[in-house]
């Protein structure tokens, strides 16, 4: 699971949940893989994620001085800032672990880099 995908998913679809964002990561296997960068593709990305919660998950992940405090400005004519969003987006990748949401405290396995966020029947 890329924090791309990460970034997207949220606990609200448990019965009585309101605040299922962020999910935090406990991750136990996690890869870095590389992958192409595109600044425009990076950029286009920068407006629709939760820049806390990005970074969250990167400090999850033990990378958390890869990304500043806030989105700079102009970052789509900063190429470095850009490059570090991307990594941090597109390259570290948890295999195996956990996603827990931040107020029941269910957690959602990890496995083969798939979140499995299936409910039970009572939590429908």
């Amino acid at each position: 699971m890329k924090l791309l995908t990460h970034n997207m998913l949220t606990s609200n679809i448990i019965k009585g949940v309101s605040k299922g964002f962020p999910l935090k990561i406990v991750a136990s296997k996690v890869e870095e893989k590389e992958v192409d960068f595109v600044p425009e593709f990076t950029a286009r990305m920068i407006p629709k994620i939760d820049w806390p919660a990005l970074r969250q998950a990167a400090a999850d992940l033990g990378k958390p001085d890869n990304l500043p405090e806030n989105v700079v400005e102009k970052y789509e004519e900063n190429e470095e800032f850009l490059k570090k969003t991307h990594h941090v987006l597109m390259e570290l990748e948890v295999l195996e672990g956990e996603l827990i949401c931040p107020e029941t405290g269910r957690k959602f396995p990890v496995s083969n880099g798939i979140p499995n966020m299936l409910l039970r029947e009572d939590e429908v």
